[in-house]
């Protein structure tokens, strides 16, 4: 059996590079794998969140998904903090893990900044919930954008140390699932940084709850290079925000780069960026009218997410009560 774990944060809107990177692929996963989704609203609290903003998000999210064509029905939709399989697993793992691994998380730096004694143990630990998160379920893939490789590489080897202490083949060796075009969508603003929530600018993502008139004008002022687009996909490597944007395009158009440099390759930015906010629009309004009128209906998303679940927990709970017997727990 496949079956696909992957998690988003419910951290202020949704972007772009969310949709792109994450949810659109997991519509396309649901008819191929058992797939579990989650908002992980636990690793959202490594930093701090305003309660009812959390809650708030969280629906949002969880709407946004479904406005994108995650079935409920046919997957398992959930907010990681209702299932405490979760956290019980996180502190076994904190236990198998060692702090040389957790020492060479690129994430944890990035994110830490240069006040690293200041920045919760929950951050420095973040990747062994989220290997919690996957091996609570025997998950045997995940899909993951590059800057998430590390971290799934982190997993791997917990599940290898755990089966190898306790000499008992418990968790699955899990296989990283990495998409084509755009996996990785960059800030509007800058083309060497990752598009993202907690960029200060709103004109550095295209939010998921954006209008027409927002998406058409954040693609006009990207930040761009005087030249013409180049016909192959040379004449992209040093020119970051030309490959962001074109890389975008592919992705939103199904196509490839090098597809998508044949039809503009020569032309400038003029004459591009107009096609790029129409196909972005023309992607993105019907999945933004479906999360607002989802949104309208929060008992509906709230029993979505209940119901996800409860099929979550009864997925971990064998394998929580198997991971007992097997540390030694002593089960009443």
């Amino acid at each position: 059996m496949k079956r696909i774990f992957s998690g988003v944060q419910p951290t202020g809107n949704l972007h772009l590079g969310n949709y792109l990177g994450a949810i659109r692929n997991w519509v396309r996963l649901q008819d191929e794998y058992e797939c579990i989704f989650c908002v992980v609203d636990m690793h959202a609290i490594t930093v701090w969140q305003d309660p009812a903003e959390l809650r708030a998000n969280t629906r949002e999210v969880t709407a946004a998904m479904i406005a994108a064509g995650v079935d409920s029905e046919r997957n398992i939709i959930f907010n990681q903090s209702q299932v405490s399989a979760h956290a019980e697993l996180a502190w076994i793992f904190n236990c198998v893990a060692r702090l040389g691994w957790l020492n060479r998380m690129t994430q944890f730096k990035e994110k830490a900044g240069k006040d690293r004694e200041r920045a919760s143990v929950g951050l420095y630990a973040y990747p062994n919930l989220m290997a919690a998160d996957i091996l609570a379920y025997k998950a045997t893939h995940v899909p993951v954008g590059e800057d998430q490789k590390q971290h799934l590489e982190l997993c791997r080897d917990i599940a290898a140390k755990f089966n190898h202490d306790f000499g008992a083949e418990v968790f699955p060796i899990v296989e990283p699932l990495i998409f084509g075009e755009a996996t990785r969508v960059m800030s509007l603003r800058d083309g060497m940084k990752k598009m993202s929530k907690s960029d200060p600018s709103e004109a550095s993502r295209i939010s998921m709850t954006d209008d027409t008139d927002a998406i058409a004008r954040k693609i006009r002022k990207a930040k761009t290079d005087p030249e013409p687009l180049p016909d192959d996909m040379a004449g992209l490597r040093e020119r970051p925000e030309a490959a962001n944007l074109v890389g975008i395009y592919a992705a939103l158009n199904d196509s490839t780069v090098e597809q998508v440099l044949g039809e503009f390759g020569g032309k400038g930015f003029g004459q591009f960026k107009p096609a790029l906010a129409d196909l972005a629009v023309d992607k993105l309004a019907p999945i933004q009218d479906e999360t607002r009128r989802l949104m309208a209906e929060p008992e509906f998303v709230d029993g979505i997410l209940r119901k996800g679940a409860e099929k979550a927990r009864d997925i971990s709970a064998p394998i929580m009560a198997e991971v007992q017997e097997v540390v030694g727990f002593l089960r009443a």
